[in-house]
């Protein structure tokens, strides 16, 4: 756990340079690689459904994810180290247990994107409760859990540290990398289903601890029910 404490820690040093500009580090784009994190510490499973040309489809088993309150703002790297930060005290017993919790990946991002260029969009940053919290995750102040049932998701990575303009790329190709198939069909569906006007569009997960320049594991989500997509 110390070592977790400590690469915790170092999360908002490293986000910042990251985002500097500065070039300091590579930047590579597009990969499709099973997470090494995920060979560290503990990740949601799934399965492979189908792999399409810039994309994948995964079912996931049931998750629980402990999530912050929506947070307006026009940067989704802001609102994810805000929303870590929340989490980050989450996991080091700020809860109503007072229980240390071990970190898992990948921390996500869900976007609502605002009706303009001058509007604040909404982001709800997560974190996986792991398998033996899952049955009685710890309840904390500002947070809440959300227990998905096994649900379908249309992936795409892409490496590097993660900027708002590049999320706002990738999406963008991942939607066209969709276009005419039944995925796109389903997830259109999904989207018209939900009742709020806050229902996020896509979803941003972050595998990889801050000081990891090389090999970085990004993806963009777009989740849907498959009942959506066998009754087309």
């Amino acid at each position: 756990m110390a070592a977790t404490n400590m690469l915790l820690k170092l999360w908002m040093l490293f986000n910042l340079l990251s985002t500097s500009h500065l070039g300091l580090w590579s930047n590579q784009k597009h990969v499709r690689v099973f997470p090494p994190t995920c060979d560290r510490i503990e990740c949601p499973s799934f399965d492979v459904v189908h792999v399409g040309d810039g994309y994948e489809i995964r079912r996931y088993n049931s998750t629980v994810w402990m999530s912050t309150a929506p947070i307006p703002g026009i940067s989704l790297v802001e609102a994810t180290r805000s929303g870590f930060l929340q989490l980050f005290d989450y996991i080091q017993g700020k809860n109503s247990y007072e229980k240390q919790i071990e970190m898992t990946a990948p921390v996500i991002a869900e976007v609502s994107p605002s009706d303009g260029p001058i509007c604040a969009s909404s982001f709800v940053v997560s974190f996986y409760v792991p398998k033996e919290n899952q049955a009685n995750p710890p309840p904390a102040e500002g947070l809440h859990a959300q227990k998905w049932k096994p649900t379908y998701v249309a992936t795409r990575q892409f490496g590097g540290f993660v900027t708002d303009s590049d999320v706002a790329v990738e999406a963008a190709t991942l939607e066209a990398s969709l276009s005419g198939t039944t995925w796109a069909s389903a997830i259109e569906k999904s989207r018209e289903k939900e009742s709020s006007a806050s229902a996020s569009v896509y979803t941003v997960a972050q595998y990889n601890s801050p000081f990891e320049f090389d090999n970085r594991v990004n993806e963009i989500w777009m989740l849907f029910d498959m009942e959506d997509a066998s009754s087309m």
